[in-house]
């Protein structure tokens, strides 16, 4: 790019940044050194490849989404929490909102994440163990009680039951008499990286397809401003695969969901600002950041040139981060805290729009009180004292990072025209890359590959050639034994205590009906999403409404593999 094409792109984005709101804030050194709001080429110098890193806010979004980076709004604050009951887990929603937290993100127990009920034997022994338990609407009323659902943005880590656990949330919403379309959040929905990764399931993935559609539609017209879809990277990389692979496989996945949105007919500029990101942002440092750069720079190139967005809000790659819970180890668990801060700083200097940061002791069960305080207070350390909030994209034009974030591009490239050669020449009922993954899910190509690099990555670590301290190197040590927190027993008990006493003072007419109805709607073309509320509005279970739909649908077994 020449210097006058440099210039006039400067231009652009100074006239954004001055017209954009900033923070009150002091924008300089600890030594009070005034900085810029942005760093480029020096004046009247050409920079070749230049048009692929670019300025903040402006096209291909190398350099993050707004012209003001961190000066017009810090990340968000959100920490993962979920533990024991509804009623134990609001009490940390508010210990995180009093201390400083932007946003609430639900972890739900296993059996909610397999769509079962606190009282079904498949949940004997796991009952709010890694997350909260919800059976129904009544769960989601304690869970947010005295927490203004319209006032913070509320993000909810599941996929196989996210539409009937959705509904719960809005029916909570409804008893707080609040207007549906306030609603500002995410739901992650994102039943591909079940399948690829994470193995918490329902159906076969067309069923999934289905209410995922359902969802996308009533998002779009009732909640605008909710995010119906998260897709997950997380736990394709907690999985063992490579940052490239990570990005390839997620990316990949949501323009699979873009072609399900397309194949109903929707607007792609209308549902696409309705999709959200969620990254790992893992121990190695400059890696993390191309990561995240190139992630954005791929997503607007394909929303714009493959599937024709126009409107900028279609074409941004919004995206959540979480430190790696898989870099966490039992032994010295004390050096966690340097890991989630240096994984931490790669998210944001990687733009990440929301972050959560992994307590020191979660390798070992839910963090207490102290340890997740420590979390919350590693985020606001960064955002409130190291001065990274002062200047979007630092490092942008770093010969290194700039080199990292081109490699993982073209080999994100290569992956995801393999991608598409696995779903054949067509045709396809929703869309070439959908019939790929599906394809890859059903080989086993997803997963086969994934193994491969985790077993790369363990050879080196017994090797010696990757490190780990306090592992495989540097284990001497003075530590104590943590003390961590553990769930109790009488927690079950009390779930499924509370639970009969529901289910006796309900309408079971007025359930069955209403659960009826919504298997009645899944046999025709009908939206599923308003006869499942109505089902939850009369109480039905969690596992009540997947039964019957698992009665209708099946269940899914991933195919035996040698």
């Amino acid at each position: 790019m020449n210097a006058d094409e440099i210039a006039a792109g400067r231009a652009r984005w100074q006239a954004r940044y001055d017209a954009a709101r900033k923070r009150d804030a002091d924008f300089t050194t600890l030594s009070g050194t005034t900085v810029q709001p942005v760093y480029g080429p020096p004046e009247g110098t050409a920079y070749p490849g230049f048009e692929r890193i670019g300025w903040p806010g402006v096209f291909p979004y190398t350099r993050g989404l707004h012209p003001t980076g961190y000066r017009g709004r810090a990340w968000t604050i959100r920490q993962f929490a979920g533990f024991g009951n509804a009623q134990q887990t609001n009490e940390r929603y508010k210990m995180i909102l009093g201390a400083g937290g932007g946003g609430l993100s639900v972890a739900f127990d296993m059996p909610t994440l397999m769509g079962r009920d606190s009282d079904d034997p498949q949940a004997l022994g796991e009952v709010g163990h890694c997350g909260v338990a919800v059976d129904s609407a009544a769960d989601m009323e304690v869970l947010f009680d005295g927490i203004d659902l319209a006032g913070v943005t509320t993000s909810m880590t599941i996929s196989g039951p996210a539409v009937p656990v959705f509904c719960m949330y809005l029916v909570a919403a409804e008893r707080q008499g609040i207007d549906l379309s306030r609603l500002d959040g995410t739901l992650q929905t994102d039943i591909f990286k079940e399948y690829i990764a994470q193995k918490e399931w329902l159906f076969d993935p067309e069923p999934h397809l289905r209410l995922i559609g359902d969802l996308m539609e009533y998002c779009a017209a009732e909640i605008p401003r909710y995010k119906p879809l998260s897709v997950s990277g997380y736990h394709i990389r907690e999985a063992g695969s490579t940052a490239a692979q990570e990005l390839a496989y997620t990316l990949a996945d949501g323009f699979g969901y873009v072609e399900l949105g397309l194949s109903r007919g929707l607007d792609v500029n209308v549902f696409a600002p309705g999709l959200s990101f969620f990254f790992d942002a893992h121990l190695d440092f400059f890696e993390e950041i191309a990561k995240f750069r190139a992630a954005r720079r791929i997503w607007a190139r394909w929303l714009r040139d493959v599937y024709g967005a126009t409107s900028e809000k279609a074409l941004w790659l919004r995206f959540h981060t979480q430190t790696a819970g898989v870099s966490l180890t039992a032994q010295q668990p004390v050096n966690n805290v340097v890991r989630t801060a240096v994984e931490a700083l790669a998210a944001v200097l990687g733009g990440t729009n929301s972050l959560h940061t992994n307590a020191l002791d979660e390798t070992l069960a839910l963090p207490t009180d102290e340890s997740a305080e420590i979390a919350l207070r590693t985020q606001q350390v960064l955002m409130e004292e190291i001065g990274v909030t002062n200047v979007a994209d630092p490092l942008g034009g770093s010969w290194y990072v700039e080199a990292l974030t081109d490699a993982i591009e073209a080999e994100a490239e290569e992956i995801f025209a393999r991608i598409r050669q696995l779903g054949g020449d067509g045709p396809h009922r929703i869309g070439p890359m959908t019939s790929g993954i599906l394809r890859g899910i059903e080989d086993g190509w997803f997963t086969g590959h994934i193994a491969e690099s985790a077993f790369t990555y363990q050879q080196a670590l017994d090797q010696g050639d990757k490190k780990i301290v306090g592992v495989n190197c540097h284990t001497g040590t003075t530590a104590k034994e943590l003390e961590i927190l553990r769930i109790s027993h009488e927690v079950e008990l009390e779930q499924r205590r509370v639970l009969a006493e529901r289910k006796a003072a309900r309408d079971d007419a007025a359930v069955t009906a209403a659960v009826t109805r919504m298997v009645e709607v899944s046999r025709t073309g009908g939206n599923m999403i308003p006869p499942m509320l109505d089902a939850v509005r009369a109480e039905a279970t969690l596992g009540e409404i997947c039964d019957a739909l698992r009665a209708e649908w099946g269940t899914y077994r991933e195919p035996a593999r040698f």
